[in-house]
């Protein structure tokens, strides 16, 4: 699967890349507070990017040989809401992550999601550490913000390699479900666990773990590298690749109506599927429009006004 994405990658930035062993993402961290009391110096803020950068992007996070052309655009923004007790902050956090389409400068979305369930203890220059074999740290709400953000390279990494191999991502999900279930405990954090909600880290990772639901991996697979990455050198062909995603949804939706794989899936994804499905035959179009009123609720009359 490595090599197949470093061939990829290669064509796509159009030169040969210098093999190395560079880390895995190009990350960029950005901490916003402007709801914060004004009584907290914000300057604690700053230091907390640049930890949180040199975090995500100084550490290696598989065994896996990145060259520098194969690093994975993504981005993390913290937005810190308040301060519930001394150096404790709420807060919601962005997480997005792009992945190149071949032959083209486009880059398409693997991962849209915010969640909005982040609490954290954090007093200025702490480090930023993550343990694998002692997640809860020496305290609960010290070690969280940097088990959440391991939690979301995991799920980066996995769907990253989950769209240029089948079941390419398997090993990044395991991890994900494995710091779920030794993330830290403590009454005020939540996320973790299943009765903390419908949509959060411990469904998504459950989600994309359970073996109930391995056509999701399937769409994945089918709609970035049977359709995006076909549609430059044969615009029939991608197209079939994205019937055969939208069926394979469709297909999972069939038994599993309320999973949070769907809307995680669709999110930020709507304007690209009309955009692939402009010049689809009649009876493509019909079918796609079906499908995707049903298993995307939300933006199901964009689906119908727009696809004609």
């Amino acid at each position: 699967m490595q090599e197949v994405k470093r061939i990829l990658c290669t064509l796509i930035v159009g030169f040969a890349a210098t093999f190395s062993q560079a880390q895995e993402l190009n990350a960029r961290v950005s901490v916003v507070a402007s709801q914060v009391s004004s009584s907290i110096d914000k300057k604690v803020f700053t230091t907390l990017q640049t930890a949180l950068n040199n975090f995500l992007n100084k550490r290696k996070w598989t065994n896996d040989a990145y060259g520098l052309q194969e690093k994975i655009n993504c981005s993390f923004l913290l937005n810190v809401q308040a301060s519930t007790e001394a150096n404790v902050y709420k807060a919601s956090l962005t997480v997005q992550a792009a992945r190149p389409i071949y032959n083209t400068s486009y880059q398409s979305a693997l991962l849209n999601y915010q969640d909005n369930e982040v609490i954290f203890r954090y007093v200025e220059f702490q480090p930023i550490e993550f343990n694998e074999n002692r997640m809860q740290g020496t305290e609960p709400l010290s070690a969280n913000l940097s088990v959440i953000f391991a939690y979301y390279v995991q799920i980066i990494l996995g769907l990253d390699n989950d769209s240029f191999s089948p079941r390419g991502g398997d090993a990044s999900f395991q991890k994900a479900n494995i710091i779920v279930n030794s993330a830290p405990d403590d009454r005020s954090i939540l996320g973790w666990k299943a009765f903390d909600g419908q949509r959060n880290r411990y469904w998504l990772a459950e989600n994309l773990q359970n073996n109930r639901y391995t056509l999701s991996h399937d769409a994945i697979y089918s709609y970035y590298r049977l359709s995006l990455d076909k549609f430059y050198e044969d615009e029939s062909a991608g197209r079939q690749g994205l019937m055969t995603t939208l069926n394979a949804l469709y297909a999972l939706y069939t038994d599993n109506q309320n999973i949070m794989f769907f809307s995680f899936f669709f999110q930020g994804k709507s304007d690209e599927i009309i955009k692939l499905l402009k010049k689809a035959d009649p009876s493509d179009k019909s079918r796609a429009v079906e499908i995707l009123q049903r298993i995307d609720v939300t933006n199901a009359s964009k689906y119908k006004q727009e696809i004609k």
